[in-house]
């Protein structure tokens, strides 16, 4: 496996991942252990479709774990807390609009937990990149496969 470099969440978001490595640790695994069970009682392996499925999903499922202890271990908690100069920081919660549209609100957060469809971005994306170090009233400017657009920035907190 790759070095795995600091990874930076907020405390609910370690707290998320954190949840989710005990349900894949507890309820998944003995799920899938049943499963497996169950699949070898049938007898021969080699043309069980569900023994083979349930190993594909153990696959996937150990994988995830060692995913999410990599992050948990490496990780940086980022504190919310406004930034001394008004700029935009790792964990300030951004309120952008674009010309004439509606105001957004955006927490910028590390890949591990952004989710856009919750307001959450990362500062590794396009966007993201474009708001770190900016104050209120900058306009940044990215290419999206839309074309390009703006931002006003209205607010840090």
């Amino acid at each position: 496996m790759a070095t795995v470099g600091p990874t930076y969440l907020t405390p609910e978001g370690k707290r998320q991942l954190e949840q989710e490595l005990e349900y894949l640790r507890t309820v998944k695994r003995r799920e899938i252990a049943e499963r497996l069970r169950f699949a070898i009682q049938q007898g021969d392996l080699s043309e069980n479709a569900d023994y083979h499925a349930a190993k594909e999903e153990q696959a996937f499922i150990e994988g995830r774990i060692r995913v999410l202890e990599a992050i948990l271990n490496n990780a940086i908690l980022i504190e919310p807390q406004p930034s001394e100069d008004g700029r935009v920081r790792l964990g300030s919660r951004v309120t952008i609009a674009e010309d004439g549209g509606t105001p957004e609100v955006y927490v910028l957060v590390g890949p591990a937990e952004a989710d856009p469809t919750q307001g959450k971005i990362s500062y590794e994306s396009p966007l993201g990149q474009a708001l770190l170090g900016r104050a209120p009233g900058d306009v940044v400017t990215i290419e999206a496969p839309a074309g390009t657009l703006t931002f006003r920035i209205l607010s840090v907190e």
